[in-house]
């Protein structure tokens, strides 16, 4: 148990929370906080023996903490690393299918990217992934953990929430997971309690209602928005979810949630306590927009794109399953999902995109590389390649962007793969081989 203090205004501010004992909720943030991961079933099956997470199926609790930087499954996207509570967006499951095939759906606050993957991964099959971070500090962390993810129909953005107003009634649903004062947060990020102030709670609640407001335009009438937060006060929870329905125009929709896991439904939400289930404190509201006005659609564009050769629009079809339209953009080829095109046509006039689709070759001199986001992609053509298959130790030496041989292999462009997993590329050029894998995600923790 920790031996940690808390502001008497924030214990003070317990009394009287839906379902909550203050003393309790207390004795629970000075515990150890459990340990979770999201699988991703379209890379490895989740163990039927796995103690799963209720509210989540691809969820499982782990006994302790491993070192996840030396597990090659976690560098190739097999799961992501997830607290407990927030998983709960698996339960919108349902409401994404009911949008339709081609769906539009925005992650607002999407860094590091925990429910972006998971949306990324109820999304129907035609359906459209924005990913959205304005903090440029922050980008780097999504986007990395989008293309391990692999999944092909996502836009990566880094733009302003008042910027998405360019684009009225464009999305199908949007999660504003809000930043916050992050008390459900405190035994896993314990800075987050010297930082906590009754002030800060303001400014929060503030600066979350402005978020909503200046992205609400971008939400079609009749679309989805789901709020969310880390926290227990409800001027940041309750008190803005009615402000959404009393100034922007929305109606609180049911999440279907067994009584069974622990989670608390208040007047305006559903809260998540870690004295009541394994996890941390957590707070979602889902609600549907209601508004009469009808904005003018939006005129049809072309993807501004620079001219790509034959061979390489070719030569990117030939590596991925599935409809693309190839993109060159500088020395990227991007290969954009066909069934959204004109809806990345719009993001791409309008928005600081990022990446779109799959960046799945580099051009390089004469040549076209493949690239690791193309491995990593489930959209991949993996027998495209010759692969090589490596155990554990070498797999650690490949992601430290260290030399290894493959003497047996044929020159060329290699798929790396461990456990069946892909990792990334190598090229072997006669006795030489070339570690592909980027120089930014290298391990650099010692150990195995």
């Amino acid at each position: 148990m920790h031996k940690m203090s808390f502001p008497i205004a924030f214990e003070q501010s317990l009394d009287g929370l839906p379902g909550v004992d203050a003393g309790a909720l207390l004795r629970a943030l000075r515990l150890a906080t459990p340990v979770s991961i999201r699988y991703n079933e379209t890379k490895r099956t989740t163990p039927a023996s796995a103690t799963r997470v209720p509210w989540c199926n691809t969820g499982v609790y782990l006994p302790d903490r491993p070192a996840f930087t030396l597990d090659p499954l976690w560098h190739g996207g097999a799961y992501y690393v997830q607290e407990a509570s927030s998983m709960v967006v698996a339960q919108l499951a349902g409401i994404l299918l009911s949008l339709g095939e081609r769906c539009r759906v925005l992650d607002l606050c999407a860094a590091p990217g925990g429910k972006s993957t998971q949306l990324a991964s109820l999304l129907p099959a035609g359906g459209l992934l924005v990913s959205n971070e304005v903090i440029r500090s922050r980008v780097a962390i999504l986007l990395e953990n989008l293309v391990k993810w692999g999944t092909p129909n996502v836009v990566v953005t880094a733009a302003d929430p008042k910027q998405f107003a360019a684009l009225p009634a464009f999305f199908d649903l949007l999660l504003v997971d809000a930043p916050c004062s992050g008390e459900g947060l405190f035994r896993k990020e314990p800075e987050a309690v010297h930082e906590w102030s009754e002030a800060n709670v303001q400014r929060c609640a503030d600066r979350q209602r402005r978020i909503v407001a200046d992205a609400w335009d971008a939400l079609r009438d009749g679309g989805i928005i789901v709020y969310s937060s880390c926290t227990f006060n409800r001027r940041e929870n309750e008190e803005t979810v009615q402000w959404i329905i009393k100034q922007l125009g929305a109606e609180r929709l049911p999440l279907s949630l067994d009584p069974a896991w622990g989670v608390v439904e208040s007047d305006a939400g559903y809260r998540f306590y870690p004295h009541r289930l394994q996890g941390e404190g957590f707070f979602i509201s889902v609600l549907q927009k209601r508004s009469p006005h009808t904005p003018r659609p939006l005129k049809a564009i072309k993807i501004p794109r620079q001219a790509i050769a034959a061979s390489d629009a070719a030569q990117i079809r030939q590596w991925l399953h599935g409809a693309f339209v190839p993109m060159l953009k500088g020395r990227l080829i991007y290969a954009l999902p066909q069934a959204q095109q004109p809806a990345i046509a719009q993001l791409l006039a309008h928005l600081p995109v990022l990446q779109a689709g799959v960046p799945a070759g580099e051009r390089k001199g004469t040549d076209t590389a493949p690239t690791a986001a193309l491995a990593l992609s489930v959209a991949c053509r993996r027998e495209a390649f010759p692969y090589v298959t490596l155990l554990l130790p070498e797999a650690i030496r490949y992601l430290r962007r260290e030399n290894i041989h493959f003497p047996g292999a044929p020159d060329g462009y290699l798929l790396v793969t461990y456990d069946n997993l892909p990792l990334g590329f190598a090229k072997k050029i006669g006795r030489r081989t070339n570690n592909l894998f980027p120089m930014q995600w290298r391990i650099r923790m010692a150990g195995v």
